[in-house]
């Protein structure tokens, strides 16, 4: 019935002025064309099928396509308040613009955020606080095993691929590192002649593709890296194993954004879609990583090495500090990405629900490390909507020593937090190949702009490590930093959560802890415990259940039976001759330490020794283990061409033209 009035209304209405225009004044016929098109429209909305509000509503409908398209800038402009807005909020955004032109961002008149609200936090400051420091504070990477250590910033770029930003981005950041003494880390996109423009400081990473060390096949390639990685501006090599915005899945560039420029970047072939798979193809159990590790320090002649996760299963790290404890082999740091972190693009379900946050993930790994006995040869950074030097000063209480960002540098180059990175039509030109939009960040003013951001947020790290009473980051304790847990109580991060002491591990930890370290295999990486299986207590997804062989012998003694039929902890990990691998205890065949299958699983293995039963799953990975290839798949989650709907306007999480 609306749609029958709508039409009609334009049908009378155009009529009416063509007839106004025939027997009156010409100026009749600007109306005239004006209804004439919206009639045109209208039966246009009416009989197209796309579109259920175009066709109920005629012309009326497209008012809500337009109130969409304009929400975003609506909210932000005049909606938004100075401390709500996300991912980055208002009060985040100024102090980036202002410390980039060179102000340090002061406000007046109080705070705007509710410090009595649960979650709040804030630092205990001394009564007698230190003089400023007159030279910023510097974190050595290198360790025991290390020739070449870097003296690295507490606060540096973080990993950004040429190909995600354009060109002008790049070299802006590149200019800035390099005049304000900080590195820049490349992104898995390859090492490219942008980030050795201005000879800053390169933290060279490389994830699964290898992109820029690898050979025809895709997999890596040690002579090309040996080449790279000993060019003068290279301080330092990071392995991404996962990143905070889409941790878990690989990548695709489809072949038609692989441009002459990014394929001898990466090289690939110019015009064929290029995959980064989920997990590597150079090691496939944590004893392969810590290997692949002493490697590449090798072959880059002693320059510090180390890896970046976001940060996943407990059990797994807990296996790869297995791993670094019986090879001998440590990384000379681990960077910790939070879930949080957003410059790649991602399903909506892992940006929002996939990974452990920045906070829970860093303080996982510092403990993991200090339980181990490992701490003190590895330096931890991190990385995850790091913009101030309250964000520096707070995760090195909570265990790191260094910090990376990569919006924070973004706004600092003229970012708007437009969410249009995935789409090539960024409107500042920071994330975009079209060379019509990136020739508008000027790289020059940019890359200063780069290092004042830097420069002034470093010192205002210092100051308030100062304000705390501490000459150096070393000297902050845990208690100086407070959390709201209720309007009227808060407690300090010493309190707040658990702290392993140094070597704990071996000694023994009653709970989560003990149990996920007996379980962690330096010869396998395993996300959980087989006997913690969510369907053990369901019936299974099909016949045969879909627990595979090398899992069944442990989730068959979920119950926690032992030799002898006592309840224990978890299965006693073993090397070949049948000592524990961690502890040292030998435990021989029937001893307490050892799960011992029942009856009819031992039956089921001794049928099909080394094989699944029917119903095993048949993910991608293949079988989990030690097989070559075992962990490694070039199937990406999502299809190559529709990765982006072009009707979608992200920043609202509007699904296109519904």
């Amino acid at each position: 019935m609306v749609r029958l009035l709508i039409l009609g209304g334009l049908t009378l209405a155009t009529l009416a002025t063509v007839l106004a225009a025939v027997l009156g004044p010409w100026g009749w016929w600007i109306p005239a064309a004006v209804f004439l098109l919206l009639l045109l429209v209208g039966v246009r909305d009416a009989t197209q099928r796309k579109h259920s509000v175009l066709r109920n509503f005629p012309v009326l409908g497209h008012m809500r396509f337009f109130l969409e398209k304009i929400r975003p800038e609506i909210q932000q402009y005049f909606i938004e308040r100075n401390y709500d807005g996300k991912p980055f909020d208002r009060d985040q955004r100024s102090l980036v613009y202002s410390r980039a032109k060179g102000f340090k961002g002061d406000k007046a008149f109080g705070t705007e955020l509710d410090v009595n609200e649960p979650g709040y936090e804030y630092f205990v400051q001394s009564v007698a606080p230190r003089a400023a420091p007159k030279d910023e504070h510097r974190v050595r990477l290198g360790g025991p095993d290390c020739r070449q250590p870097y003296d690295a910033s507490l606060l540096n770029i973080s990993a950004m691929s040429f190909g995600s930003l354009s060109k002008n981005a790049v070299l802006a950041m590149n200019k800035g590192a390099a005049k304000g003494g900080f590195a820049q880390e490349t992104g898995e996109g390859g090492l490219t002649k942008y980030h050795l423009a201005h000879d800053a400081d390169i933290i060279w990473e490389f994830g699964s593709g290898y992109f820029g060390t690898r050979d025809a096949d895709g997999h890596f390639d040690p002579e090309i890296f040996r080449e790279k990685a000993n060019l003068p501006q290279v301080k330092a090599v990071n392995i991404k194993l996962s990143q905070g915005a889409k941790p878990g899945l690989g990548g695709v560039l489809p072949g038609a954004k692989v441009t002459q420029e990014i394929a001898e970047a990466r090289g690939v072939p110019e015009g064929q879609t290029c995959i980064s798979p989920a997990s590597h193809s150079a090691f496939t159990t944590p004893r392969e990583l810590v290997r692949f590790l002493a490697q590449l320090r090798e072959l880059s002649n002693g320059k510090p090495v180390g890896f970046k996760l976001c940060v996943g299963s407990r059990v797994e790290f807990l296996a790869i500090c297995k791993a670094m404890i019986e090879e001998g082999v440590t990384p000379d740091f681990i960077i910790v990405d939070g879930a949080e972190g957003g410059t790649g693009a991602a399903p909506l379900e892992y940006q929002d629900h996939v990974g452990t946050p920045l906070v829970e993930g860093l303080i996982l790994v510092h403990n993991a490390l200090v339980g181990a006995g490992l701490r003190d040869r590895i330096k931890l950074g991190c990385a995850g909507k790091i913009t101030s030097g309250h964000d520096i000063v707070r995760h090195i209480i909570q265990g790191a020593d260094f910090c990376m960002s990569a919006r924070a540098m973004m706004m600092a180059v003229g970012c708007i937090q437009a969410q249009a990175c995935h789409t090539n039509k960024c409107p500042v030109g920071v994330t975009t190949q079209d060379p019509r939009l990136y020739r508008a960040l000027d790289v020059e003013d940019k890359g200063d702009r780069v290092e004042r951001y830097h420069r002034l947020t470093v010192e205002e790290a210092g100051q308030i490590i100062s304000t705390m009473g501490c000459d150096h980051p070393e000297e902050l304790t845990r208690e100086m930093l407070r959390r709201k847990v209720t309007a009227t109580q808060s407690i300090s991060y010493e309190s707040l959560y658990q702290w392993l002491t140094p070597g704990q591990l071996f000694e023994g930890v009653e709970g989560g802890w003990g149990e996920d370290w007996d379980y962690a295999d330096p010869d396998r990486f395993t996300a959980g415990h087989p006997g913690k299986y969510v369907f053990n207590d369901r019936g299974p997804l099909s016949p045969g259940g879909v627990v595979p062989a090398a899992d069944r012998k442990y989730a068959l003694a979920g119950a926690g039976v032992r030799a002898g039929g006592g309840p224990g902890p978890g299965p006693a990990l073993r090397d070949d001759d049948g000592a524990r691998a961690a502890g040292g205890v030998v435990a021989g065949p029937g001893a307490a330490g050892q799960r011992t299958p029942s009856p009819a699983a031992a039956e089921a293995a001794a049928e099909t020794p080394g094989e699944s039963t029917p119903g095993t799953s048949t993910r991608p990975e293949g079988e989990p283990g030690t097989a070559p290839g075992a962990q490694h798949t070039l199937r990406d989650p999502a299809p190559e061409p529709g990765n982006v709907d072009p009707d979608d306007d992200s920043r609202t999480r509007n699904p296109g033209l519904a």
